[in-house]
């Protein structure tokens, strides 16, 4: 089988390429290097069943070219970020609204058997209910969330009109090995443990008791895998939650971030927490629930935050210590 993986250079994209790499796939990656990085793909590159593909998913041809003897498409590319979205709407729509109608189009021509895609959690925006489910959602409240939410309509006009499969992934935190702890956008984890680990006091956004469902990049993988190959007919065609379940404050996050990482240098410990305004077009409290994913898909996930952290910080100081 193979497989397209779009974004294939980025945090989530290459941890996928690695995983389908192992199990035997044929994986073609497509990415422009605008947030991804060419270190996450170095060990791939000698690798006879890894084709890169450098191109963007704005141009409708290098869609064309990638998804060319393509089983399925797991399409991770994306502009990431609320606060870039807010900075930058434009280029953000180009990306995420544009560019995944392009892949769409192209995924329908060349006649891809499924077509699993990155969504997102912000499409719940002001709904305060929780635990999150599936058939209930709010107004966005970003620019960001408003892209991902207009992806799951036209994913299941694609289904609809055209016979696509799709599935559709809300992912909530992810976090794990190579994700990128630098630049102005950068996810709260990795560069909370990167500031920690240069003895740097991080800025929480508020008072620390916003939460979050963090959720390991393994179980990511796990709902791929498990969004590409279900052959149940009532699974597909529809969005799940990627999460797992349970929520973690910025405090409680800080507090398991500096125990772990003070198992390598002790001195973290005494680093001090800075606290700062809220942050635009960010939710207070973000908990999912996965019961339909267990349900319909038979997902199971392995890695709490407090097990996903051990194993990611284990990562990170061996490969982000400067």
């Amino acid at each position: 089988m193979k497989i397209l993986i779009t974004g294939g250079a980025g945090f989530i994209g290459s941890n996928l390429s690695e995983y389908f790499l192992n199990k035997g796939y044929q994986v073609v990656c497509l990415d422009n290097f605008a947030t991804g990085h060419r270190h996450n793909l170095v060990s791939f590159l000698g690798n006879s069943d890894y084709t890169l593909i450098e191109g963007d998913i704005r141009n409708f041809s290098d869609c064309q070219k990638a998804v060319d003897g393509v089983d399925y498409v797991l399409h991770q590319a994306a502009l990431g970020s609320v606060p870039r979205s807010i900075n930058d709407p434009i280029t953000t729509n180009d990306v995420n609204v544009s560019g995944f109608l392009n892949m769409l189009t192209a995924s329908r021509d060349a006649k891809v058997k499924r077509f699993v895609y990155a969504a997102s959690s912000s499409t719940y925006g002001d709904s305060e209910g929780l635990p999150k489910i599936e058939q209930v959602i709010g107004k966005p409240l970003s620019p960001y969330a408003i892209t991902k939410y207009v992806n799951e309509m036209y994913a299941e006009i694609f289904s609809k009109t055209y016979g696509l499969e799709t599935i559709g992934l809300r992912y909530f935190n992810v976090f794990g090995r190579k994700q990128d702890p630098n630049g102005a956008y950068a996810a709260v984890i990795p560069k909370f443990v990167m500031q920690f680990m240069n003895y740097e006091s991080p800025v929480i956004n508020g008072d620390g008791s916003f939460s979050r469902d963090f959720t390991y990049i393994d179980n990511v993988i796990q709902m791929n895998e498990l969004a590409m190959t279900t052959q149940n007919p009532e699974a597909i065609n529809t969005v799940y939650n990627t999460a797992y379940g349970d929520r973690t404050t910025l405090m409680q996050l800080v507090s398991l971030i500096k125990e772990n990482l003070s198992d390598f240098d002790a001195k973290i410990d005494d680093v001090k927490v800075i606290y700062g305004s809220n942050r635009a077009g960010d939710i207070p409290h973000s908990l999912a629930s996965i019961e339909k994913a267990k349900k319909l898909l038979g997902y199971e996930p392995q890695y709490s935050i407090k097990e996903g952290l051990k194993e990611a910080i284990t990562w990170y100081y061996s490969n982000l210590k400067q």
